[in-house]
């Protein structure tokens, strides 16, 4: 089966979604979404920096874009626009995403875009690399337990090399350590992660009590100049926060997220690099999950490696999502995902 894809947006993610698309066997792009006025009549090869065009060419005109009939979209801005969701879920089409959205409870829209699902007999898919991937993954290692005592997802990174400053600033990088407004903007910055806890305890099979968050940082013993930002001496430069999924009084599900920015730190904090899925049970299992490019990689930076495992986890789980039930859904309402076509 051949899958009708419109790319929405073509920023730092959906450029790989987007070449992604145009590269697949099961997948037809029909349609680009674009804000920028100056790129509609643009074809998609030239958004996407290739050379051979597609025929297709980027729009903003939500309604034409509708009328397409594609089977899913993939939803790939910075932040969502709620309304717009609601339109195309409403218009018949599946949505799958990677704009901080796994159910969109942490942002009060879960109802809303299960209503416009039903309505429209769609449904919408958020993921991504975390939360998304890597929760699915923490998951499906409880498979061989017969007993679950604890569930941890880790991140732990060095992000020096990945510009996303206008998001990441939010978790109180450059702040004063003691300052006040650190754990709430934290917490509202990093909140889909309370989706994703609250999904992994319906995989199961536990309706938690509560879910918190706390969070420690780190100063930085020099001044770390990254480039895109400053961070001074004595200042946040490394984060280490956690979701807490609690249930019979104890924290069940833990996502926790270690992030460093810059060359000086200060040594309590240790950077194990990579993904960490840990479970606490019978068996009590650890893995330790490493992403490096392939030889080939022949860009200047990472940031496009970070770029492509942030899409594909939402863009290869189109096929389920076009077969599951219409609202909002989530890994536990799909089967497995894999790279279908890209082998």
């Amino acid at each position: 089966m051949t899958y009708r894809v419109i790319q929405w947006t073509t920023g730092n993610v959906g450029l790989r979604t987007l070449r992604a698309i145009i590269a697949s066997p099961i997948y037809e792009l029909v349609g680009v979404y674009a804000y920028s006025p100056s790129k509609a009549g643009t074809d998609a090869a030239e958004l996407a920096g290739l050379d051979t065009p597609t025929g297709v060419k980027a729009s903003n005109d939500i309604d034409a874009l509708i009328a397409l009939k594609p089977d899913a979209c993939c939803y790939t801005p910075q932040f969502p626009d709620f309304d717009d969701l609601v339109r195309l879920l409403e218009g018949g089409v599946n949505v799958v995403t990677t704009a901080a959205i796994i159910t969109g409870m942490h942002y009060g829209q879960r109802e809303r875009l299960n209503a416009a699902g039903i309505k429209g007999n769609a449904s919408l898919y958020g993921s991504g690399m975390n939360p998304g991937f890597a929760n699915i993954l923490a998951q499906t290692l409880t498979q061989v337990c017969d007993r679950v005592d604890q569930v941890r997802v880790v991140e732990a990174v060095d992000c020096t090399d990945y510009d996303s400053w206008e998001t990441e600033i939010k978790v109180g990088y450059g702040k004063a350590l003691d300052d006040p407004t650190i754990v709430p903007e934290a917490k509202e910055a990093t909140s889909v992660f309370s989706d994703a806890v609250e999904v992994m305890a319906e995989g199961l099979g536990v309706k938690l009590d509560e879910i918190t968050f706390d969070m420690d940082v780190y100063p930085a013993t020099e001044d770390n100049d990254l480039g895109y930002a400053f961070i001074p001496k004595g200042t946040v430069t490394a984060v280490d926060a956690r979701w807490r999924g609690w249930h019979n009084g104890k924290d069940l599900i833990v996502l926790r997220t270690q992030w460093l920015k810059g060359k000086n730190w200060n040594n309590d904090f240790e950077v194990r690099h990579g993904y960490l899925m840990e479970v606490d049970g019978r068996p009590t299992i650890r893995n330790h999950m490493m992403l490096m490019p392939p030889p080939d990689w022949d860009e200047p930076s990472f940031m496009g490696f970070g770029m492509i495992i942030t899409g594909m986890p939402a863009l290869n789980a189109i096929p389920g999502v076009v077969a599951a039930r219409p609202g909002v859904v989530s890994f536990n309402d799909i089967p497995s995902i894999s790279a279908k076509g890209y082998a």
